[in-house]
């Protein structure tokens, strides 16, 4: 794929092979060559594989190629999944990268993920997650501000213990 012809981000493409994945990765991410596009991809799409279950994770791994399905669905999902801030932390433990990295390099292949699932299916995946991966994919996360609850009358939050 011509680099004038990657999809910016946000846009629904479709990836015919795992190397028009790898070159979305390389050209997003500002990766030097596709080898460290595929290490950051296949990286990514294992940890993500061990976080998605259900319906999400069948449907996602069906708009994959089929190499990147198989990284996808090849998981044993874990048995608690992580927070979005978790999932980047437990993943810089295992690859030795700093957080600043691996937060980029889970960003740049959730982002084509995204690109990829289109925006009825990324809602889905994101509501089967934990709270913490819609800034992974490129979205903002929207939560509901919670009621602040006053103090009886007569007492102030200190003397309520």
């Amino acid at each position: 794929m011509h680099p004038a012809a990657v999809p910016t981000p946000h846009t629904t493409w479709s990836a015919r092979t795992y190397e028009d994945l790898l070159e979305r990765v390389r050209y997003d991410g500002i990766y030097p060559d596709r080898e460290q596009a595929g290490e950051v991809t296949s990286t990514v799409l294992a940890a993500l594989g061990r976080q998605l279950t259900g319906d999400e994770r069948v449907d996602l791994a069906a708009r994959l190629p089929r190499e990147a399905a198989q990284i996808l669905a090849g998981q044993i999902p874990d048995r608690e999944p992580l927070t979005g801030p978790a999932f980047v932390k437990r993943l810089a433990a295992q690859t030795g990268g700093t957080l600043a990295t691996t937060r980029w390099n889970v960003g740049t292949v959730l982002g084509a993920l995204a690109a990829l699932a289109g925006p009825d299916l990324l809602d889905r995946i994101l509501a089967a997650l934990p709270p913490g991966y819609a800034i992974l994919f490129g979205r903002a996360e929207l939560t509901q501000a919670r009621a602040r609850i006053p103090a009886p009358a007569g007492k102030t939050p200190a003397a309520t213990t």
